[in-house]
């Protein structure tokens, strides 16, 4: 048999791809063959995903047996006679539903993703180590003594997961795992309390210091503090207030002052957290609401409770929901965070309770005085002298290699940054010593309001939180929890303090009895919204800043309970999903009034006509489909950038995400409402906006006009368009082809159609052409019968064997293994061997991937090329054979009940691909492998097993 070299060639570099790809990914695509594998890849995840009717095994370190029920919602009910025993049920529990999850937590809070995903994390890992997020976790662990109840409620936990991670197969893993082509990393209790620094981040991390000083910077001083002041100016107070209603502070803006050039310089050298603040889809994310019924407004006349956390949207869910009971000591309901021991928001058979997140100020800057502008290793801090603390970061990527080495440092208020020429050093309540989980612990064991809020103040430390509570005693209250710090003298939190004295150090913390709360007030119910938590005119103390506070989902709420004195339990159900809009309320005759001005003069466009018709119609209810909805927040956000866009230094108009700046200093929306009905505000020069004159009016009208022709482009829907979203990407884009029916006749035909005839062409197969050969014969016998061209070639005539008709009769199933086997190709009917051959194949790659895994593939076909050279197109038997072993297993699956199509939609739609793509793509990969292999191997054959 001849070697093709071209043909050859070219099998040896798609196999060589494909291998490669299966095993080490390229670019986007991760390694292909974990992923794809239907055994122990993603599809094998999908089988496992179902729970069992029973089982049973053994954890390490449980004092008792331990009984997990799940109920028809998925929600493990855990039965253990310690709470410790409850702790590390929770933790396998949880590691089987969520441990990529936990995994990925944990390690944006150490900053340790690179060693999952490689150096594209870099960036992202890089922040909470200049935090000092590692470190201060590392601090807590160390505080914990051996036996105290935080670290064995952290080590019962992590005994947990590792248990899991013990019994769990390959097979088991998440589909994450096989995409990123690694291996679960083992439990520890490090790991919780980076989880926690994350939340942390996450929730208490706000650089009031940047937007006050990027204003301060441009207006000056005193417009600074009115644009960005210390308290919001719309109050519906968390601690009751006793007026009965929301309270409007008068608004007073100064002129512009002189460009602040200190504060200029002093702009580049802050970090930034690099929040979207300004973009309202951001803020919407954060939007926790919680409220409480007192019996004497409550139907039942029982204390009610509802709570709604809102953080990031993500998938899964950051709440994991369970039940845990130890008789006699506990009996917690709710939900956790995977990762953390313990029950975050739930019930007992006492109380119940919620959270919203405070926004508490409690992060400062302080220029530090440093030996060293390159390589310190010194401080000034009273004209002494202090040693700065080093730590070395390692950056490794996914193999162990190392990418990078930072040297943070220390001082002992916290992490140092170096930012141009200025060293800036950061104190931060997150990464002080506290002790969560016996905070949750103590928690869940209160038997009174009271008592709940008193263990929590004692325990608890950061993030700050509203904690609503509500007890059988009929007993509600609330309480902003969190360590505020005492700041010196004259600082408000919101400017860079002097680290050059301890003066301006924190002086401890404020006592509970100075937080925001309130227990059972004569209004009869208590509501908290991410709003401000105390008026400023019952207590002024600062406890955080204006733009961290929002009223309107507050306003709403309070309104909904101020109209109903006896709520039943439906009531509090239809709240939660009220689409009611006190904010659109208040906004939307501005917005009419500004463009009936504008319509009156009879000069205005009809699409605005439009809107202002869309607008009068629309019920002020945020419902699907609804166009007034879509309409007023586009103009809302327009509000917001074109009144504000000028707080944005020279040459920075377009750094939305700057590095050194982070984005404009937007104030927060509320101000744009106080400022309607004022006239002849005339901004100041240096911006994009220094010609226009823009009262509130003006910029309301333009906001009304503005949203429609970019939001066309975006929604393409109705007049003024809104609607649905864009339609998807087309495949024949993604391929770089050009549209069907864009260059006139000949793009009329289907995709490829063209270049199939050809190729059908080149291989003279299934055409009109009267020949129909096989190509195993050149030059002029390509046009003769096969027939003459063996007789005009004596070397293929020596090597010709007898056909089965022409031997002697013998067994029949002795000519049909003759033929199967390729001894004979000729014994036996062709078709029914070639079906033998096929299934007999793809039982053999069937079971080699069952039993080893994908790489199989290619071996058990190249095999079989090498022994099957003399059949016909051993390939495209061995390509069949590997597409039809992996679809029949992933379709056997589908019986079994895998829900395989439901996930490859699933997966397909969060990869932004057509629905076929996965499982496509999990049938091709066996069939290229297979197909090449087996090509390769019978050319190999034919080259040493043909008899010469």
């Amino acid at each position: 048999m001849k070697l093709r070299p071209f043909a050859v060639a070219g099998a040896l570099l798609v196999l060589g791809g494909a291998l490669y790809i299966g095993s080490s990914g390229a670019g986007p695509l991760p390694p292909l063959g974990p992923f794809l594998d239907p055994v122990r890849g993603a599809w094998g995840a999908v089988a496992y995903a179902s729970l069992a009717d029973s089982a049973a095994g053994a954890l390490p370190g449980l004092g008792a047996a331990v009984e997990v029920r799940y109920d028809t919602r998925g929600v493990p009910h855990i039965f253990a006679a310690s709470e410790e025993d409850a702790i590390r049920a929770l933790g396998y529990v949880v590691a089987r539903d969520r441990l990529f999850q936990m995994e990925l937590q944990a390690r944006a809070g150490a900053g340790t993703l690179t060693e999952l995903v490689g150096k594209a994390a870099l960036a992202a890992d890089s922040e909470p180590r200049a935090l000092g997020m590692p470190r201060g976790a590392e601090q807590k662990l160390a505080a914990l003594a051996p036996g105290s109840l935080g670290r064995r409620l952290l080590d019962a936990y992590a005994d947990g997961v590792n248990a899991y991670l013990d019994h769990a197969s390959p097979a088991e893993w998440p589909v994450e795992y096989k995409l990123l082509g690694k291996r679960p990393t083992r439990w520890t209790p490090l790991h919780s309390l980076n989880l926690y620094a994350r939340m942390g981040h996450t929730l208490a991390y706000l650089d009031g210091e940047r937007d006050r000083l990027a204003a301060r910077a441009l207006v000056g001083e005193s417009a600074a503090r009115a644009l960005f002041p210390e308290h919001t100016p719309i109050q519906e107070p968390i601690q009751p207030n006793g007026a009965g209603m929301s309270r409007i502070d008068p608004l007073r803006i100064p002129a512009p002052g002189a460009v602040d050039s200190v504060a200029m310089a002093l702009l580049d050298h802050l970090p930034s957290t690099m929040r979207l603040r300004d973009d309202a889809e951001v803020s919407r994310l954060f939007a926790s609401n919680n409220w409480a019924v007192a019996p004497s407004r409550s139907r039942s006349a029982h204390a009610l409770l509802a709570g709604d956390p809102h953080l990031g949207l993500t998938l899964p869910s950051i709440w994991y929901e369970a039940h845990l009971v130890v008789p006699g000591k506990l009996d917690v309901y709710g939900v956790t965070i995977p990762g953390s021991p313990g029950i975050v928001i739930g019930f007992t058979r006492d109380v119940a309770w919620s959270l919203t997140n405070t926004g508490a100020d409690v992060l400062d800057f302080y220029r530090e005085t440093v030996d060293d502008q390159v390589h310190p290793t010194k401080y000034l801090v009273d004209d002494t002298w202090k040693e700065l603390e080093r730590r070395e970061e390692l950056y490794r990527d996914k193999s162990g290699s190392v990418l990078r080495v930072d040297t943070v440092r220390f001082t002992h208020r916290g992490p140092l940054q170096r930012l141009n020429k200025e060293w800036v050093s950061i104190r931060w309540t997150v990464n002080e010593p506290s002790d969560l989980v016996s905070a949750f612990y103590h928690a869940s064991h209160a038997t009174t309001a009271a008592d709940f809020l008193d263990v929590f103040a004692r325990d608890y430390f950061a993030p700050a939180q509203n904690v609503i509570v509500a007890d059988r005693g009929g007993t509600i209250a609330i309480r902003s929890t969190g360590h505020y710090p005492l700041r010196p003298a004259g600082s408000d939190g919101l400017s860079i303090l002097d680290g050059s004295t301890s003066a301006s150090d924190w002086t401890g913390y404020w006592p509970v009895s100075q937080y925001p709360q309130a227990m059972n007030p004569p209004q009869g119910f208590l509501a908290s919204a991410n709003q401000e938590p105390i008026d400023p005119q019952q207590a002024p103390a600062y406890l955080g800043y204006d733009a961290a506070y929002e009223p309107w989902r507050a306003l709403q709420i309070n309104r909904l309970l101020r109209a109903n004195d006896k709520v039943t339990l439906d009531d509090m159900r239809r709240f939660q999903t009220d689409p009611g809009s006190v904010r659109a309320d208040w906004f939307v005759p501005y917005m009419r009034n500004a463009a009936a001005a504008v319509l009156a003069r009879g000069a205005a466009p009809q699409d605005l006509a439009v809107a202002d018709s869309i607008l009068g119609a629309w019920d002020r209810r945020y419902t699907v489909g609804n166009n007034g909805a879509i309409l007023f927040e586009t103009a809302l956000t327009l509000v917001g950038r074109r009144t504000w866009d000028e707080l944005v230094p020279e040459g920075r108009h377009r750094a939305r995400g700057d590095a050194k700046f982070g984005g404009p200093a937007r104030p927060d929306g509320r101000l744009g409402q106080r400022l309607v009905g004022r006239r002849g505000h005339r901004e100041r020069g240096g911006g994009p906006g220094r010609h226009r004159c823009r009262g509130a009016r003006r910029g309301l009208r333009h906001a009304v006009q503005a949203p429609r022709r970019p939001r066309q482009r975006r929604v393409g829907v109705g007049e003024v368009g809104v609607g649905a979203g864009e339609p998807p990407a087309r495949a024949p884009r993604l391929l770089g082809a050009r549209p069907r029916g864009a260059g006139g006749a000949r793009d009329a035909q289907p995709l490829g159609a063209e270049r199939w005839v050809r190729l059908q062409l080149a291989h003279g197969g299934r055409t009109r052409s009267a020949h129909s050969g096989d190509g195993d014969v050149s030059g002029r016998a390509e046009r003769e019968s096969c027939l003459a061209a063996l007789r005009r070639s004596p070397a293929l005539l020596a090597r010709r064997r007898p056909r089965a008709a022409d031997r002697p009769q013998r067994d029949r199933f002795a000519v049909a293994l003759a033929g199967l086997g390729a001894i004979d190709p000729h014994a036996g009917r062709a078709l029914t061997m070639a079906i033998l051959r096929l299934l007999m194949l793809a039982i053999g790659i069937a079971l080699g991937t069952v039993l080893l895994a994908w790489w199989v593939v290619p071996v058990v076909a190249a095999a079989y090329g090498f022994v099957m050279h003399r059949t016909s197109r051993p390939g495209f038997t061995a390509a069949g054979s590997g597409a039809l072993a992996w679809g029949g297993y992933l379709a056997l699956a589908s019986v079994g009940g895998a829900p395989v199509g439901s996930f490859a939609a699933s997966l397909a739609t969060s990869m932004q691909l057509p629905g076929w793509a996965p499982l496509v793509a999990t049938v091709a990969f066996p069939a290229l492998l297979a197909g090449t292999s087996a090509y390769l191997g019978a050319r190999v054959g034919g080259r040493y097993l043909t008899p010469a």
